[in-house]
């Protein structure tokens, strides 16, 4: 008797989060939407993340640019939105940004839209951002669903300083010169790569930064998603033969632990003032630069100062 008395509150509790749910987004899509441009986050996978807002500020706008118009027309059909749709990506935002722009400015909403997460996120939404404010246009941002924050609280990495770094150079060369700038960021690293890409990748990435422990996320929110824990080098030992994956992936690294980090100017400057004292000035900066794997024309500025003051 106890428990259908619990099922039958909990039906009730249930019940009324749904009447709740629709009283707000109905309240919502009765309010006259803002002349603007909205940035609204979308799902990244599973459609039951749309927010109330987004789905109000969706069916309420004048036009929605979207980064994939076919993509998109699947959430929107999903919720019963009939909204005019236009493309705006990377290879047409040149020529399709004034005329977002004139629409703004003609008192117009203009919702903007990528194929998962929140916009302008590794797409060219900056731009027509930056643009509307100029124009003292308004912008306002629709938060929700974001791939690099769903696998950097999930990856069981710091979170209190964390740096996203988005996809990395396709090609070996730039791809290690861009990890060696940001091998001594003191932050929990946050990387976009693709299927074909992610083995050589994780190869590079455990070379030049480290056994640092990292997360590995893919299908993030949908049925099988998954993430992967572990060091960089078994990690990129186990993906080895990536070529065959699917998707894009987002790698979460450790940051750099007390004995990586990059030197101080004050320790630089001490060594080289040792150095200084059985070594000339150039043989000096070439050493400390070479102990400390430190650039050598940082080493040389300090050795300046030094010898000014």
């Amino acid at each position: 008797m106890q428990h259908q008395r619990d099922e039958e509150r909990i039906e009730e509790a249930l019940g009324l989060t749904v009447t709740r749910a629709g009283e707000v987004l109905a309240e919502l899509i009765a309010r006259p939407l803002a002349p603007g441009l909205y940035l609204v986050a979308t799902p990244i996978g599973n459609l039951a993340d749309t927010s109330l807002r987004a789905l109000s500020v969706l069916a309420r706008a004048d036009l929605i640019a979207a980064e994939d118009t076919r993509h998109s027309k699947k959430l929107l059909s999903h919720f019963g939105i009939a909204a005019k749709l236009t493309p705006y990506h990377e290879h047409n935002a040149e020529r399709e940004r004034p005329r977002l722009l004139a629409r703004l400015s003609a008192g117009q909403s203009v919702a903007l839209i990528s194929d998962a997460g929140t916009p302008l996120i590794s797409d060219p939404g900056y731009k027509l951002v930056r643009a509307a404010l100029d124009e003292g246009l308004m912008v306002t941002s629709i938060p929700g669903p974001s791939a690099t924050l769903a696998a950097l609280t999930n990856s069981g990495l710091p979170t209190d300083t964390f740096l996203f770094a988005g996809f990395l150079p396709p090609k070996s060369g730039p791809r290690r010169a861009r990890l060696e700038e940001l091998k001594s960021v003191p932050a929990t690293l946050v990387f976009f790569e693709s299927a074909p890409r992610l083995g050589k990748s994780l190869a590079d990435m455990a070379e030049l930064l480290g056994p640092r422990e990292a997360a590995i996320a893919k299908e993030l929110t949908k049925l099988h998603e998954s993430v992967t824990r572990g060091r960089l080098d078994r990690l990129a030992s186990e993906l080895s033969g990536s070529e065959t994956l699917k998707g894009e992936f987002v790698v979460v690294i450790a940051p750099p632990t007390a004995d990586e980090a990059e030197p101080s100017d004050e320790k630089i400057a001490e060594q080289l003032e040792k150095a200084l004292k059985i070594e000339s000035f150039r043989d000096a900066v070439r050493s400390v630069a070479e102990v400390l794997n430190v650039s050598r024309a940082r080493v040389y500025e300090l050795g300046l100062k030094l010898k000014r003051d």
